[in-house]
């Protein structure tokens, strides 16, 4: 029996953005595509447009990729999204960079919510932070490795200065100035640069005080949920939460999750200091670091 897997709107959007990608990078038209995977026309333009909801096939999935010009590896995360997402997906640092399930989701989405409790966010670390960063984390690379890593990070950051820009919504735990990463300078660069893009209209950063004690978000980790909202076309609508773990990234698109990191956002966001007083806090963390 053919094998069918039946995929959410996020895992959809990723799989067929993916297919684009492909079918742009090998300049094929969708009728050589179709001749080679041995689908008809109708069924590659199916693959690549997200909206059908109807059921995937790993057959034909593999089929139309390889036909696009996909390397084994890429072919291979592409079935691996349609073979393993009726409870979420997990996204390893091995992924194709033409397949980056982050960098494909901001670039559709038209909102981003993030809830740091430990580091600043990627879309908000400065290059001398992300350096820094990636030094400590990934200390058996080579120079060059880590830089390639901190200009992808850069790289990702434009997503904040395309139009219409996307809204970016991130509460930062206090402990997140407390945690020295590089030295004292790039501390204080960092939350001058955090409050830099704090002025920005489609940007806004809260502070969580340690005030506040336990919170919404208990014991977890990193968390980002977005989407875009779509009313005049439902179909076009898309949500899903990405869950940062150590070199792991794991993807949730079911309703009732999406749901449930929606409402904890909105209680971190309720707890938060307001964006003025949020200001002081950076400040106040600022001059910790240049006593």
């Amino acid at each position: 029996m053919t094998e069918r897997r039946t995929t959410g709107a996020a895992g959809r959007m990723l799989i067929a953005r993916g297919l684009q990608a492909l079918l742009a990078r090998s300049q094929r038209k969708q009728t050589e595509v179709a001749k080679l995977a041995g689908v008809s026309v109708g069924t590659v333009n199916r693959y690549l447009g997200w909206q059908d909801r109807a059921q995937l096939r790993v057959p034909t999935m593999r089929a139309i990729a390889e036909a696009c010009g996909a390397t084994p590896s890429e072919r291979d995360a592409l079935v691996k999204l349609v073979t393993n997402q009726e409870s979420g997906w997990m996204d390893d640092l091995g992924v194709p960079e033409i397949l980056d399930p982050l960098v494909s989701f901001e670039g559709y989405a038209e909102w981003e919510h993030v809830w740091a409790n430990s580091l600043v966010p990627g879309l908000l670390q400065t290059r001398r932070y992300a350096l820094a960063l990636h030094q400590a984390t990934d200390a058996r690379l080579d120079a060059d490795a880590i830089e390639a890593k901190v200009d992808a990070r850069m790289k990702r950051q434009a997503i904040l200065d395309r139009s219409p820009a996307l809204h970016l919504w991130v509460v930062l735990d206090q402990a997140v100035f407390r945690r020295s990463v590089g030295d004292a300078t790039v501390m204080a660069e960092q939350i001058d640069h955090l409050c830099e893009m704090a002025e920005r209209p489609k940007i806004d950063i809260q502070v969580l005080p340690d005030s506040i004690g336990a919170h919404a978000a208990g014991s977890g980790g990193h968390f980002v949920v977005l989407g875009r909202n779509d009313e005049s076309d439902p179909m076009a609508s898309m949500s899903v939460v990405y869950l940062e773990l150590h070199r792991k990234g794991l993807y949730l698109d079911s309703p009732r999750d999406i749901a449930e990191y929606k409402l904890i956002f909105d209680d971190l966001r309720r707890d938060a200091a307001d964006p003025a007083t949020s200001l002081t806090l950076m400040t106040n963390a600022r001059q910790e670091h240049t006593r």
